[in-house]
């Protein structure tokens, strides 16, 4: 069975970039522990595996380094970040996609993510040749895949979520998907996440070098750290989606259960009882934090409301975030609606009993959310 090393890997990513040096040594103890599930697991033998971990450490070096030829962009500030977080599949990446059409937000694209040096300008974040390159990938895949649509509304120049730059710090529950890695799981759920959300600020320091805005940021797992977002980003603007969390568990599920099929067996029984428990972490850490924060400190984004009236919806978002709700931004949210109707590529069915899952369990562990939220069932 095929096994890898951090020093492997960090060897592989010095060569492939011709630099040498980390900006810090944060990322090597996540590194480690989830090499070591990997390895157990199968995971370090599949070849888009081992790519995305060059890919996350050679991003690191590249960024470092670029930090160190403009270290005044560390000075320019992240002003009013907005966060949007909750339990997987209740609708952030929805509700990110229609906050990155006002052109008075900044929201980090896919393509510039994975290739963030030399960062973009304004004028060319759709239009980069890298973007372009990214939208031609893109087709052929789901000319091949169609299927995948049903799981993920992602585009290269739609935003992405934020685990895909905590992931350069080894911190994020993206590497988690590939296959069971319950050590690293249960180390990432009790670390602490200060260099991760660091490293995250860093990096969009970066990325707004050449084209500055708003940013408006996605990451259902910002549950999990909402008490180290804050100390990072002190004036962050916090939305937390709800969704039936049935629906939301099942579709869970699903998603991982994606992963796990692209590296090896899938475990459903596994994926359930994984699925649910980290489900249920979400939305109880950020219970949590409101109970010591504040319910005002979080806005509250229903997707049933997004579903039945989305224009309304954002406009009551705006609203409550304390911005213009501007003609720009309500003609480019109708043109993605339109560009993207729901079930565009087909129905992702939600089958909870497929992961060994029962209704009464799901609502059982959610019982506390439940009561508090009512979000609207379906189905």
């Amino acid at each position: 069975m095929k096994t890898l090393s951090a020093e492997e890997l960090i060897a592989r990513a010095q060569t492939t970039t011709g630099l040498v040096a980390f900006d810090s040594d944060s990322f090597r103890e996540g590194l480690e522990i989830l090499l070591s599930d990997y390895n157990d697991n199968g995971a370090s033998a599949n070849e888009r595996v081992q790519g995305s971990l060059l890919l996350a450490l050679c991003n690191r070096l590249k960024v470092g380094e670029y930090l160190k030829r403009n270290p005044g962009l560390l000075d320019r500030p992240i002003e009013r970040p907005v966060f949007v977080f909750g339990v997987p599949r209740t609708g952030t990446t929805l509700l990110s996609n229609l906050l990155a059409t006002d052109p008075a937000r900044r929201s980090p694209l896919t393509w510039e993510i994975d290739d963030p040096v030399p960062p973009a300008t304004s004028a060319t974040l759709t239009s980069d040749p890298r973007a372009i390159a990214r939208l031609a990938l893109e087709r052929k895949m789901l000319e091949a895949k169609p299927e995948m649509g049903k799981y993920y509304r992602s585009s290269a120049i739609y935003p992405n979520e934020d685990v895909y730059i905590m992931a350069h710090d080894f911190k994020t529950l993206m590497w988690e998907s590939r296959g069971k890695c319950p050590n690293y799981r249960n180390w990432l759920l009790s670390t602490d996440m200060h260099s991760a959300y660091e490293y995250h600020k860093r990096y969009l320091q970066v990325l707004q070098h050449h084209a500055l805005g708003t940013w408006n940021l996605k990451m259902p797992s910002h549950a999990l750290f909402l008490e180290t977002l804050i100390k990072t980003y002190p004036d962050a603007r916090l939305v937390w989606t709800h969704r039936d969390p049935l629906t939301a568990t099942g579709s869970f599920c699903g998603i991982i259960s994606q992963g796990h099929g692209s590296v090896g067996p899938v475990d459903t029984d596994y994926i359930g009882r994984n699925c649910l428990y980290q489900a249920t972490e979400h939305a109880n850490r950020i219970m949590g934090f409101r109970d010591k924060y504040g319910e005002d400190r979080i806005i509250d984004v229903h997707y049933a409301d997004l579903m039945s009236d989305p224009i309304a919806a954002m406009r009551k978002l705006y609203a409550e975030l304390g911005d213009d709700f501007s003609e720009d931004a309500e003609r480019g949210m109708h043109a993605w609606l339109r560009d993207n109707p729901q079930n565009k590529f087909g129905k992702h069915e939600y089958k909870l009993a497929q992961y060994g899952l029962q209704q009464q369990e799901v609502r059982e562990g959610f019982e506390r959310y439940l009561d508090r939220y009512h979000p609207a069932p379906e189905g």
